[in-house]
């Protein structure tokens, strides 16, 4: 079996409305390459529903995660969108991991006009698919525009992107080089393959390229394949990921080589316990009984899910997909404790937090 959910004793009922059990689908790569990312995002969610049917649940009923494991595979993506919304009957879908695995969806979400929420991705490429999905996280080009403006104005405009040959990464890549144009340069390209990796000709580019810093667009896995090889050959680039990697994952790969080390990160560090909703959620892990720190994307799987619950909220008692998805287009500015999203009638995409963290060798991310 594919299936792993939080385990509540009320039943579905019929049809989309939900009177004592409302259902959340997701799919996610719960094994393979890109499994750590994906566990965290599922337990991350787990953990605030978990909070919130302790209390009570909401007016709707208790909230049910049911999430379906697709490999980082885009054509196990689309089947389990399929049977989340048709057999599980879903209310709305959540945290899918990457672009790549939420566009193949977009056909389901869009002719049973289901509200398909904070997908962990800032592509451009998600956010133009059709007025069912909203996102909680900043885009690419807000990361990419704070990581050049950075390092460019300590003068290191040198760069070079290593991204996946795809047309997200095509258009990350694009996105440094119209950010860099405003220092007068143009960023090297180091194009990979998606879902293999790294080849010693790829290593061999950016080692030719001599960059200042090294801007990497990929998953944790290649990342840190890359990284430790160019410690070997070139010694010390600076090296900059987007969040797409996942900063505690990408911490966790390197290890000692972690040092010297950046990334983008779309919510505080869990080392943040002054912003309310880090210690809201922080507390809702541990109580959850997890045994592992709370990560960067577990804590901003959580803080979405506490955007997507106040939304069920004000849905009221009778939650159904077009029901949620009037609330949450008119949830306008909501503060989650520290964290802020503002979604309208017309705008889906409510966040706009840009940070840049240190990875430690200890496994640490450190604002």
């Amino acid at each position: 079996m594919r299936i792993l959910t939080c385990t509540l004793l009320l039943a579905v009922a019929p049809g989309v409305a939900v009177a004592q059990e409302i259902v959340i689908g997701q799919s996610a790569p719960l094994s393979g390459g890109n499994a750590e990312l994906g566990n965290d995002i599922r337990n991350g969610a787990l953990a605030y529903f978990r909070k919130v049917n302790e209390a009570g649940g909401l007016p709707g009923g208790k909230l049910r995660l049911v999430t379906l494991d697709d490999k980082n595979d885009t054509r196990l993506a689309a089947e389990n969108t399929a049977k989340l919304v048709v057999e599980q009957r879903a209310v709305a879908l959540f945290g899918y991991a990457s672009s790549t695995l939420s566009v193949p969806a977009m056909p389901t979400v869009a002719e049973h006009k289901v509200p398909f929420f904070a997908p962990f991705t800032g592509a451009d490429t998600i956010r133009k698919q059709n007025e069912y999905v909203y996102t909680v996280r900043s885009t690419y080009a807000d990361e990419i525009e704070k990581i050049v403006n950075f390092w460019g104005n300590l003068g290191s405009t040198r760069v070079t992107v290593l991204h996946y040959e795809d047309t997200v990464g095509k258009q990350n890549f694009e996105t440094v080089a119209a950010v860099l144009k405003k220092f007068g340069k143009q960023p090297v390209s180091v194009a990979i393959k998606r879902n293999a990796d790294v080849s010693e000709a790829n290593v061999r580019d950016v080692v030719a390229s001599d960059p200042q810093v090294l801007v990497v667009t990929t998953l944790y896995a290649p990342a840190a394949q890359m990284i430790r090889k160019l410690k070997t050959a070139h010694g010390g680039t600076m090296v900059t990921s987007l969040s797409f990697a996942g900063a505690s994952q990408l911490a966790k790969a390197l290890g000692p080589d972690a040092a010297g080390v950046s990334v983008a990160i779309t919510v505080p560090t869990p080392r943040s316990q002054a912003v309310p909703v880090v210690k809201e959620c922080t507390e809702a892990w541990a109580a959850a009984g997890q045994k592992d720190p709370l990560s960067v994307t577990a804590l901003e799987s959580c803080i979405a899910a506490k955007v997507l619950v106040e939304g069920i909220r004000r849905a009221g008692r009778e939650v159904t997909r077009a029901s949620l998805q009037r609330s949450l287009s008119a949830l306008g500015r909501y503060d989650a404790g520290g964290y802020v999203v503002d979604f309208k009638p017309n705008f889906r995409h409510g966040g706009s937090y840009v940070g840049i963290a240190l990875l430690k060798p200890n496994g640490e991310v450190r604002d």
